[in-house]
């Protein structure tokens, strides 16, 4: 049987935290009222898994009483229900087991995405495009917010590299899966011959930090400005808006020119060096604790090939999870329900072994 104690420590915990988010201190700390939030809706998924099985438990103990009864009928009625009841019980048992699974705490962040051509030249960075595209298309479906932070063009319209915040709901979580390297193979439009390029681009998915979870001190940057320029190195702003930090004590650089003020760039180039710095922090934190998880599920990885687009076969394989999707087209236009899907149950079936060998 089901504590009831463990069910009303819940149910009290969430009305704790209901409180606690009407509270106004709350609603003026951003960071405060994203954890209490996530909370909540964690430990009600949690309740109405534990309140479904305890109702599963009572209706198959009601079942296995009817088998043993009088009425001929609710016997045989019973007999019927019962392998139907157990099945459900399962099904609420593992998906319970994953409700139980420590979350990831970036899971409820907003992430910046920075996307590079890598080997391929100019279809490189023609891919690097539509690789954004992918992704554009798939935050506007989920109601995401796009925000540009920078890029530098190619001179065929790719990105040689293209930085991008994306805010909303379970933003993190949906797309810490896609880090990694990238791979096309495809006829570029340059080539007359017909024959097949390979070509790649990386994808960093960057947790956003906010100023107070990562101290950065004046004295470790240095701050350079310049005049903005476009594709082939053309000017194309006449100030010298565009900035340049880098953080000594690391050796990070990051560079800020899409905005027309100086002032946006600056705070851009920030927003960017702190989510760098935090995930640097967070990896050496995890290092620290347990080892690198085997699976490349998840692990962000920039330098292991994730997936490769193929189009003349019109498929998308994951090297993760081995699966391959016959819908090209439809996931470059943003069609990615599919594939993360398939990485969050792969990654929650690795979980759900480890702690059953623990």
């Amino acid at each position: 049987m089901l504590s009831s104690t463990r069910i009303e420590g819940i149910r009290e915990r969430i009305s704790q935290i209901d409180n606690t988010l009407c509270d106004a201190d709350t609603q003026r700390n951003p960071r405060l009222l994203r954890e209490l939030s996530t909370e909540r809706n964690s430990l009600a998924r949690i309740l109405d898994a534990l309140l479904s099985i305890s109702d599963s438990r009572s209706l198959l103990d009601e079942m296995h009483e009817a088998v043993t009864g009088d009425d001929e009928e609710l016997r045989e009625l019973a007999r019927g229900e019962i392998p139907q009841i157990e099945e459900r019980l399962r099904e609420l048992e593992t998906r319970l087991r994953v409700l139980l699974i420590p979350p990831d705490p970036n899971d409820s962040r907003n992430v910046v995405m920075e996307i590079r051509a890598g080997t391929g030249g100019e279809e490189a960075a023609l891919f690097a495009g539509s690789v954004y595209g992918m992704y554009s298309s798939y935050a506007l479906a989920r109601g995401w917010r796009i925000e540009p932070i920078s890029a530098r063009e190619s001179e065929k319209g790719g990105f040689r590299e293209i930085v991008f915040g994306l805010a909303g709901d379970c933003v993190y979580s949906r797309l810490k899966y896609e880090a990694g390297v990238h791979r096309v193979q495809r006829v570029p439009e340059t080539e007359s011959s017909g024959r097949i390029h390979t070509s790649a681009c990386t994808v960093a998915v960057l947790p956003e930090a906010e100023e107070i979870e990562v101290e950065i001190s004046s004295e470790d940057l240095r701050i350079d400005v310049f005049r903005s320029s476009g594709p082939g190195g053309q000017s194309v702003n006449t100030t010298d808006s565009a900035v340049r930090i880098t953080h000594i004590p690391t050796g990070t650089v990051v560079s800020c020119q899409d905005e027309k003020s100086q002032h946006k760039n600056r705070a851009q180039a920030m927003k960017v060096l702190r989510s760098r710095l935090l995930a640097v922090k967070q990896e050496e934190e995890m290092a620290k604790r347990s080892e690198a998880r085997k699976s490349m599920v998840g692990s962000g990885d920039r330098s292991a090939k994730i997936r490769t687009y193929n189009f003349p076969q019109g498929r998308v394989t994951d090297h993760r999870i081995h699966l391959t999707l016959h819908n090209l087209h439809g996931i470059l236009q943003g069609d990615l329900d599919g594939l993360i899907d398939a990485l969050v149950a792969a990654d929650q079936e690795k979980m759900l072994s480890d702690r059953s060998v623990k």
